[in-house]
């Protein structure tokens, strides 16, 4: 009783407990608005809107899971186990869909699949002048923009369990006669079931959460509706309802796929392992595979980036940078610099306290850092928002706001950073510091700190970035008249005005290709 009194009166352990109690407000708000709404309210919701949208965005998730599935999957099988032209150049490219938005890869496929566009003219010289295509703006758009932009996690993650798999399982299957068709389904699938149910719950949570590409597609699921709760009705509780709803989903899919991981989990044997040989095939296998990852990364990332630098060289285009573009660039650095700035310094005393005393409390705090994870874009900033204006209303309308969203929606980021890199610290270089002399301050300043540079810059960057694409917070909350990047693509792209959205997107694009650099320098097999 003693050690637990003195470890809350500890300035730190007092740091981390507001730290969980600040995060976790939004995230109670939302419960509590919800919960204690009229039922009339409820009521009508259900009648009308909820089992549409929960159709829609069970939907769109389910397909999207079984088309990731099929690419991740058989991009990471040919990357590991075929040896072609160019492999480690396509390795780094299939990963390149990350550094484009959901909704600027969303308005490029709204031009590239629109009424009269590109694909439909090329559809109708083959099957005639009457022929159309689907419209981008359906359940077909959205699964195939969302598809695109989310498979690298599912090929990630593959890859990596492919570079760890031991192959003398493989081998020991083909000796008892087995086919190579059935070894691959009967033992290298299921020794990546962890990592591929891994991959899959990334992107769900992903697809669920997601605003950009949704809205831009006039796509209704929650996420979209509750940002239209917001904005068109400003109805806070029906929005409170739809949140509740969504943040349910998601906290059902992470459940489910820890208890799967668990039932899922292999051990390597280490005696007799072995890399994978790559096979070879002839010219027309080859010529197959090429292909194959040829349509893959030009439709996800290699003709949006074409026609966003040829719109951005536009004299349209070209005409939009001016002093106000770069005002909007300025916005995004300030925000997303004070954002991750802010994360990083939050997470810091959290990530610490979780590895240095693994209690109930300091595990509990840092989980409940997570809960960004479940609350999408526009559900944190509708609890942020609220809680400002009955708990602090005098910061209401500033940036102040905004970067406190930004904050508790993308803390997890810097975390995975963060508690890896004093995880690998051993304590005892803290603890010969203290024994020479240095006090607790000094300590972190000369031993700590300088340890985990590579971390701490890793979670900064990542919280810069991610903060520098967010669109749906940043709508709801900042301030009048000041813009970001982001910002400005979805309300050009809202009006269709392709070509001066091209300038921001391009420039985002750009800046969240360092997130990719980081992660190419790494291990693969350790990421």
């Amino acid at each position: 009783m003693t050690t637990i009194r003195r470890q809350l009166t500890s300035p730190l352990q007092l740091m981390t407990l507001i730290t969980a109690a600040i995060i976790l407000l939004p995230l109670g708000y939302v419960m509590s608005q919800a919960l204690s709404a009229d039922p009339a309210v409820w009521s009508r919701l259900w009648n009308t809107r909820i089992p549409e949208l929960l159709t829609n965005t069970i939907r769109l998730a389910a397909s999207v899971a079984c088309l990731t599935l099929v690419l991740g999957v058989s991009t990471a099988w040919l990357v590991t186990r075929v040896e072609f032209p160019a492999r480690r150049l396509w390795e780094g490219a299939l990963v390149l869909p990350l550094a484009m938005p959901t909704y600027v890869l969303a308005y490029i496929y709204s031009y590239l699949l629109g009424f009269g566009g590109p694909i439909e003219q090329l559809w109708q010289t083959v099957a005639g002048p009457q022929a159309r295509i689907f419209s981008p703006q359906s359940f077909l758009g959205a699964t195939l923009v969302m598809t695109l932009d989310t498979f690298p996690f599912v090929y990630l993650l593959s890859r990596s369990a492919l570079l760890n798999m031991n192959v003398s399982f493989e081998e020991v299957s083909r000796a008892s006669g087995i086919s190579r068709m059935k070894t691959l389904w009967r033992v290298t699938l299921p020794l990546m079931r962890p990592s591929i149910a891994a991959g899959l719950a990334l992107v769900i949570l992903y697809v669920v959460s997601d605003f950009g590409a949704v809205s831009l597609l006039r796509y209704q699921t929650l996420t979209y509706a509750v940002f239209q709760q917001m904005t068109g009705r400003s109805d806070t509780t029906a929005a409170s309802i739809l949140s509740l709803l969504l943040v349910g989903m998601a906290l059902l899919f992470l459940v489910t796929e820890r208890w799967f991981r668990h039932r899922s989990r292999f051990y390597q044997t280490t005696g007799r392992y072995r890399t994978p040989e790559r096979h070879r095939y002839g010219w027309m296998g080859t010529s197959l595979i090429m292909m194959y990852l040829v349509l893959v990364v030009a439709a996800s990332f290699g003709v949006p980036a074409y026609l966003l630098i040829a719109w951005s060289l536009s004299p349209e285009a070209l005409a939009t940078i001016d002093t106000r573009f770069y005002g909007f660039f300025g916005n995004t650095v300030f925000l997303s610099a004070c954002a991750a700035t802010g994360g990083v310094a939050i997470g810091l005393p959290l990530a610490y306290m979780a590895s240095r005393r693994p209690n109930w409390l300091n595990l509990g705090c840092l989980q409940a850092a997570y809960a960004g994870y479940v609350l999408p874009g526009p559900v944190a900033a509708l609890a942020v928002l609220v809680l400002c204006l009955n708990l602090v209303p005098f910061v209401y309308g500033s940036v102040i706001v905004l970067i406190v969203a930004y904050i508790i929606h993308f803390l997890p980021a810097a975390l995975q950073s963060l508690e890896p890199a004093l995880q690998q610290i051993t304590p005892n270089l803290e603890e010969v510091a203290r024994t020479l002399g240095l006090g607790i301050r000094q300590t972190w300043q000369r031993v700590t700190l300088p340890l985990i540079r590579s971390g701490f810059v890793v979670a900064w960057v990542l919280m810069f970035l991610q903060t520098m694409k967010e669109l749906p917070a940043t709508l709801l909350l900042r301030p009048v008249g000041l813009d970001t990047l982001a910002i400005r693509v979805w309300m050009e792209a809202s009006e269709e005005y392709y070509q001066l959205a091209a300038p921001s997107a391009l420039l985002i694009v750009l800046l969240g290709l360092p997130t990719l650099l980081l992660l190419l320098s790494k291990d693969w097999r350790a990421a």
